[in-house]
């Protein structure tokens, strides 16, 4: 009894007063942890896990001011996606999306910025040097155009078309600019199964609802068609 009642006059009333705090500041940390997750559920998307778009351009804009020529921007769109959905239903499709999403972030890497855009459309900025430009592009090519395992045992076979655009070419580090032009490039070699480079008239390409199609004169990396 004496050893209990030396120990509690160790502790002190300032110690109780300390651990006695301590309890609803537990409670409150559990809060903050889980209000941190939800907020960054909010810049991610659900599906595919890659950042929504807002969150995707302010990374893309800081790599684009940090990296400048030795940054390029890539447009990608999963090639004849609905007719997956049509033929195999929407969670075959879903899934096609989320190995996109991965595949995309595994050939990126973690300080890249990538993003869902919407439907089947993604778009990377990430630091490459352009030394390093066309192996990457082939590597990224091959890794969209592997079919991809559905949870039933089948595989779905996919493909998806790629437009880049870079500062060294097109002259600028605006993500808008850099944006439209992959678009342009990206449609000047839809279902041809390669990387299309941008070159400086895609900048001045026209677009409808920000989508054009039809220009020539791109450099091209990848699989043959």
């Amino acid at each position: 009894m004496n050893s209990v009642l030396r120990i509690h006059g160790r502790i002190g009333p300032r110690t109780l007063l300390i651990t006695t705090a301590a309890l609803p500041l537990a409670g409150w940390t559990a809060h903050v942890v889980a209000l941190h997750k939800r907020l960054a559920a909010t810049k991610r998307d659900p599906l595919t896990g890659l950042l929504r778009r807002d969150t995707y351009t302010a990374r893309a804009r800081r790599l684009l001011s940090r990296h400048g020529d030795d940054t390029a921007v890539i447009m990608i769109d999963a090639d004849k996606f609905k007719a997956v959905n049509d033929r195999l239903g929407h969670a075959a499709g879903d899934t096609v999306l989320a190995a996109i999403a991965a595949r995309l972030t595994a050939w990126a890497g973690p300080l890249a910025a990538v993003g869902r855009l919407g439907g089947d459309e993604f778009a990377v900025v990430l630091e490459l040097s352009t030394d390093r430009r066309a192996q990457r592009l082939e590597q990224l090519v091959r890794m969209l155009h592997t079919p991809v395992p559905l949870d039933d045992g089948r595989t779905v076979d996919v493909a998806a078309s790629v437009g880049a655009a870079t500062p060294d070419v097109l002259g600028t580090r605006d993500l808008t600019a850099l944006q439209r032009a992959a678009d342009a490039a990206l449609y000047d070699g839809k279902h041809s199964g390669r990387a299309h480079l941008a070159t400086a008239s895609h900048a001045t390409t026209p677009s409808v609802n920000g989508r054009r199609a039809g220009r020539s004169g791109t450099a091209v990396w990848g699989r043959a068609a």
